[in-house]
């Protein structure tokens, strides 16, 4: 894996808070519980990410940092407006001054089933191929990983949370030249039947820990 030290993992994500975060898991979950599940998966991700062999470690946040446990990480500030807009500048100031010509694969928190084999397998095939896309199981995607800042940067105009982000988005870098090698694709946490398919995948994980604790992991018959 010694080719994993010129690539960098670039994690997208929100401050957990109730009312902010999953509140497509609202109903059955109460705000509360949708922010505990939303804190489950992007601590699962950050140790997934943290075990994964990488020259540099980053998060863009939205919100306070001192709030979460960012050991490891260099922070960034999201900006821009709207989706596509953070999801770019993410890419764009991950990659800024020194760190231009290095590899990012950025990866969200709504996939708390990431291991460290599966991020390193990514990255692996990213500094191998120059850019690569996970496909999401609903039609978005969970990674995307690009070589130079100007692939993050076409987000900005590729509309987002629709059933066809992925093919947009591939469409999008193929205009600019870009070939992308496909990941395996994943489900990402969006309903709670998909808290629950995503639990049973990664039944160790704290997001399943969560998911069991609050009586949620299974659909509960009415008579």
């Amino acid at each position: 894996m010694s080719e994993l030290s010129a690539a960098q993992l670039l994690v997208i994500a929100k401050e957990p808070v109730a009312g902010r975060v999953k509140t497509r898991l609202c109903p059955p979950c109460t705000p509360e519980q949708a922010a505990q599940l939303a804190s489950a998966a992007l601590e699962d991700t950050l140790a997934a990410v943290r075990a994964t062999p990488a020259a540099r470690r980053v998060i863009a946040l939205d919100g306070d940092p001192t709030q979460l446990d960012l050991t490891g990480f260099d922070v960034l500030p999201q900006r821009g407006t709207g989706l596509g807009a953070r999801l770019a500048h993410a890419i764009i100031d991950a990659m800024a001054g020194p760190h231009r010509a290095r590899p990012t694969l950025l990866v969200g928190m709504d996939t708390p089933q990431l291991d460290p084999v599966l991020l390193a397998d990514a990255l692996e095939l990213l500094v191998a191929t120059g850019a690569v896309l996970g496909m999401a199981a609903d039609g978005g995607w969970w990674a995307l990983g690009v070589s130079e800042p100007e692939g993050g940067a076409v987000l900005a105009d590729v509309p987002m949370s629709q059933a066809d982000t992925g093919a947009l988005t591939g469409a999008a870098l193929a205009r600019k030249g870009i070939r992308l090698a496909a990941l395996a694709e994943l489900r990402d946490v969006d309903t709670i039947e998909d808290a629950r398919a995503v639990a049973a995948l990664a039944p160790t994980s704290r997001f399943a820990a969560a998911l069991t604790g609050f009586g949620l992991d299974r659909e509960v018959s009415v008579r």
